[in-house]
Formats: structure tokens, sequence, C-alpha cells
């Protein structure tokens, strides 16, 4: 289902001067205003709600509740940490520090791709669409009680475009210009052609205090918590076992719909581990409180544990209406070995998912076949006219297959060792000009043994390409794991210097610019980028602007369809596996509301610390 760093001198003139338009240029003929943005304008909350309709907007403040980093952004790292600066290419940044900067707008967890006012109260939006004009709340303050001002803003996404991770700095391309409106309003403009997201991208990105890095250098890796402004700020750490954040008291923006009945805890705590079974045998012990499984085996048969079997953890399987996206093992294509699609559609054919879904995984695991699984962006069947419409520009460069039925990965006869498919790997590396020698060696058109290292840094996936590797050794392939350590495995990747590793990556439902940075050719050769298969080509690029300059949903689904027909014709990674719904287990100290954001999984923002449950469990105070 995880920015570069030069080096800033920040003060006045950090990003030249400031660009301060009058006061009395606020108001401009044909813009509309509104209290929010969404990618089609079909925002579900009035001007005057009250609170999201998820949320219990009496839930009681207190308590603590406690985590494992489930998702990355910026540099951050699933197993340590070394720094709190997470905007910057440069170390391995802090799990939770989002929950200290505030931004424009924030999302709503039962809509696909919908924000509201935070920072700003409402913004307005010329006629064009390329000028949208933020006006700012007056009261937003940091945490040190200095106003937010217009300036701040600036500075963030001046900073963010230009000196950030690669990620956000890709994000924030469409962004033209941004100027400062008095100490009130922020002026954007975008590009001409911009995605229709582009404004979502700014209004969601974190805003930092400019006379905060007045002094200090933003590209830095550093352990000086950041001044912030957001609902929580960092109370303690160790570096690579802990950090914990106390929520602000007097935060400025706690009483804002946007933050009714979130935020509920006083404290909130991420614990790091080696790797995953060192971080089930902690929550079993009771060392933090809430935890998702991703893992099946364990799922299926370790919830047994005492605190389980006397009712003082919960466990449940919750829905989850979020795309599943694509997980799997990733080919880089950069490497000369993998550059014929034949190659990998062979190692495509070495695993065998039934034989493994069927005896590691409890057979509780359906095949990912998409980039866009689990979704209506889903290609199926033969192209419609619609489909045909877009690729027919680019049929020259394309295999005919994909103007049939999409490209799906093989299905055996589940032995873990099937014949007819390892047969035609076989075939398939011969036409590529691979061939065994004497003594059974798989050896490369230029004579070199084809070796294959499989690059991790968690051995939770150890039984399954263990189970892939033995058959691709069945065809004189010397394929092996590399296990490193996660500071070692980031930089690897950044480097794009690794053959194959998992990754997962996930698209809404309105995919925008973001997916440059996955599938785009420039992103293939930007170090730090997610584009780590090295995709890079014309009929993916025109298809990617496709879907990010699609004008309406309907527009969004056929793009992104025919994407996926190109997509998985490509061949750049081994697909694994999906499931529909979310596994969740906790130690019964919490109350949640009754009602599940569609998008947002477990919504842990919505829960609550219930005293007496806790006092019934043993863990209170």
């Amino acid at each position: 289902m995880t920015p570069t760093r030069r080096e800033l001198v920040l003060g006045a003139t950090a990003l030249g001067a400031w660009t301060v338009l009058p006061p009395g240029a606020r108001a401009q003929e044909g813009e509309r205003e509104s209290h929010g943005l969404s990618a089609f304008g079909d925002l579900k909350y009035p001007p005057d709600f009250k609170h999201f309709d998820y949320v219990n907007p009496r839930a009681p403040k207190g308590g603590s509740a406690s985590y494992v980093i489930s998702s990355v952004a910026g540099n951050q790292n699933f197993q340590t940490f070394n720094t709190l600066n997470i905007h910057v290419l440069k170390g391995d940044g802090a799990a939770g520090m989002g929950l200290t900067f505030d931004s424009l707008m924030v999302g709503s967890q039962d809509e696909p791709d919908s924000l509201y006012g935070l920072v700003a109260r409402s913004v307005r939006i010329s006629e064009d669409g390329r000028v949208y004009r933020f006006q700012l709340r007056p009261e937003a303050r940091f945490h040190d009680g200095s106003r937010m001002t217009a300036r701040d803003v600036v500075f963030s996404l001046e900073t963010l475009k230009t000196k950030g991770h690669p990620t956000f700095a890709q994000l924030l391309r469409p962004m033209e210009s941004v100027a400062a409106e008095g100490e009130d309003a922020v002026v954007v403009r975008f590009v001409a052609g911009r995605g229709r997201d582009a404004p979502l991208v700014v209004a969601g990105m974190p805003i930092f205090s400019a006379a905060y890095y007045a002094s200090r250098n933003f590209e830095e890796s550093t352990l000086e918590a950041p001044l912030g402004s957001g609902p929580y700020r960092v109370k303690r750490f160790e570096v690579g076992r802990f950090i914990s954040f106390e929520r602000v008291p007097d935060y400025w923006g706690r009483d804002l719909p946007v933050m009714v009945g979130v935020n509920n805890f006083d404290e909130i705590r991420y614990e790091y581990f080696r790797d995953r079974e060192a971080g089930y045998q902690a929550f079993t012990a009771g060392a933090y409180t809430i935890r998702e499984e991703f893992t099946s085996r364990v799922w299926k048969t370790r919830y047994d544990f005492p605190a389980i079997q006397d009712g003082r953890v919960k466990r449940e399987e919750l829905p989850d209406e979020t795309p599943s996206g694509a997980q799997g093992w990733f080919i880089n294509m950069r490497r000369e070995k993998f550059s014929d699609p034949r190659v990998r559609e062979a190692l495509i054919q070495c695993f065998d998912f039934e034989w493994t879904n069927a005896n590691i995984m409890f057979s509780v695991m359906k095949r990912t076949q998409s980039m866009f699984e689990n979704s209506p962006l889903k290609a199926e069947g033969k192209p419609s006219p619609e489909e045909l419409k877009l690729l027919e520009p680019y049929r020259a460069s394309l295999d005919p297959e994909v103007f049939g039925d999409p490209v799906t990965p093989p299905v055996s006869d589940g032995s873990g060792q099937d014949r007819r498919l390892l047969r035609r790997a076989t075939e398939l590396l011969g036409q590529a000009g691979f061939k065994r020698d004497g003594q059974g060696v798989m050896r490369q058109p230029n004579g070199q043994p084809f070796a294959i290292e499989f690059l991790e840094d968690d051995p939770s996936l150890q039984p399954h390409t263990g189970a892939f590797l033995k058959n691709l050794r069945l065809l004189g392939i010397d394929a092996a794991i590399r296990m490193v350590d996660a500071a070692q495995y980031q930089r690897r990747l950044d480097e794009f210097d690794f053959d194959m590793t998992v990754r997962r990556y996930v698209f809404g439902l309105a995919p925008g610019e973001a997916i440059r940075n996955i599938l785009g050719s420039d992103a293939a050769k930007m170090r730090g980028s997610r584009n780590l298969a090295g995709i890079s080509h014309p009929a993916v690029d025109g298809l990617v602007e496709a879907v990010i300059q699609a004008k309406t949903r309907d527009e969004v689904t056929v793009a992104a369809r025919a994407l996926d027909r190109v997509l998985r014709a490509q061949r750049f990674w081994v697909p694994q596996w999906f499931r529909g719904t979310h596994w969740v287990a906790y130690w019964d100290q919490y109350g949640r509301p009754e009602v599940l954001p569609k998008f947002g999984r477990a919504a842990f923002t919505t829960w609550w610390y219930d005293a007496e449950k806790a006092k019934r469990i043993g863990r209170a105070g």
C-alpha cells in the first residue's frame, strides 16, 4: 500500500525580496469565493457546517494513544529516525511531525478529494482558474504566540518548491508564483494547463514560520523541534526508539469545524522497532496500544495471546473503501539486464501467487493486477471507444497487446513450481538472448551470469520472497535477498541502487500531480523520486497528463484505464496481492464514532480515550 537539499541561507532575502501586493488589489472582477476546494467542485459540506459527519463533536479530550508508523511521507523511514525535519531529502524523518504543522486547508475523510478551510477561511478563484486568493484567519498562530501571516505561507511554498524533498518540489511545479497581499491574503498563480488538483496540493502544504527560519538552515537534518502551529507539538523522543507529541491546550484552531471531534488524545506516541516481528511482540506486551496489521500469517494465527483471550485487546476487520493500489516487487529498468520486457515477463511467470496465497497467506489475499487495483480506474476487457481515442496517438510506440484485453499475471496450478510457467519463462529469456551454460547458469547476452538481488530492510516478507527465489534459481538465475539496515535501504532507493524491491503505491479516485513523481519520465531521473522502476515512456507521460487534466470524474476514469493498459504492458513489476479490508487491533481503552469515514481507513484521529474502559483492563493512569 514511501526532496532535495541544497544549501539555503535563510534570512530577509532568503528567496529574494518578498513579493507583496497592495491591499487594494484584493477583490478581482469575476472571482468566485468558496469555503473549500475539491477536484471537481463537488463539496459535501456547506459553508456553515459545524463538524464532519464521521466525528463525535462531544468526544472527550485526554489520555494517550501509541502506534508504529504505517505510512511515510517526505524522508520518513518505517524503522528509524534521526531528524525532525521530514521535508528535505537529508536524514530519516520522525513519524508524526505532520501533527505539528497547520496548512491552508485540511481534507475530509468521507470525500475522495475535498478540502475545507483551516488557516484559510476561504479562497477566491479567478474566472480562468489560474489565480487563487486564500483569505487567512487573523487568529492563526504559531506555538510561540506569533501571528501566522501571508508572508509565512509564501515562504513555505517557495521553500518547499525550491529546497524541499523531491516529492514536495515535484508536486509544486505547477505553481507559477505566490505572493503576499498584505498580511491576510496569499495569491497563488498556476501555470496554464495545470492539473486540476494543483490548488489542493498548495492548500495542503505545511506552513512554516519565516521568522524562525531566518536564523536556521531549512535544509539541515536537525533534532531541534521546529516551531509549529498544529494541534500537537513534540514532547520528547529518543532517536530511533520513539517520539511523543503533546496536545496544545490553547491551540488556536481547536474550535473550527474541521477540528471539532478530532485530535482528542493528550499525548500521541510512535514507537520504532527493528522489524515487524519485534513490533508485534511489543504490542502483545502493551508497549503501544493501536496496531494496524499487514501480515496475513500473523493476523490468522497469532492473535491468540492472553490479552486477546481475556478481552483486554480487541481486533477488528474494518471495511476499507480506498483503492488498494499496486503492491509488488518493482524492477529497476535502468539496469541493462532488465531492459527487455521479455525478461521482466519471465520474472512474472516465476512467481507462484496461488501457492504463496494458500501456503503462506491462508488464502485471504487476492492477486493484484493493476496499478489502480480495487477501484473503478482499473482497466477491464477491450478498450472502450473513449480509451482508444486517448491511446491511438501512441499506437506506433505501443505493443499491440495494449489494444486488447489488459495484461494480467498468469494463474498457476498452485504447486509452487508450475512447469508450464517455468517453461514459458525459459522461452522468454531465450528470446531475449539469455541462455543456460553447461553448468546450468543462466547467462545474459553479454555472457555475464544473470544475478538478481532483492533489496529488503524488513524480514517479514522473506517467506514470500523465498518461494519466488526458489523458482528463479530453477532457471539458473542467481537470485538472493540482501538485507540492509533502514538507513542504508532508504539511501539505496534514493540513488536507485537496487535490482528489485517491494513497494506499494496507492492512488486516489482522482489521481493528480503526485502520479508524475511515480510514473513520469522526469521523475525517473530525479534522485529521491518515487519512480523506482525507472518508468520512462512517451505514452505514459501523455496519459498521465490526460489523467491530471481531466475535467470530470468520468474523464479521469477513462484516462486512468487507458494509462493502466499501457503500464501493465510495460511489465515493470511483479504484482503481489491485496485485500479489501483493514485489520486493526487495539487495547480496549478507546471510544470511537459509530460512523466510519469512507476514505479514512480506521480514522484514529477521531478516536478518544475512555477512562472507564482503561480502568477495567488495568491500564488507567
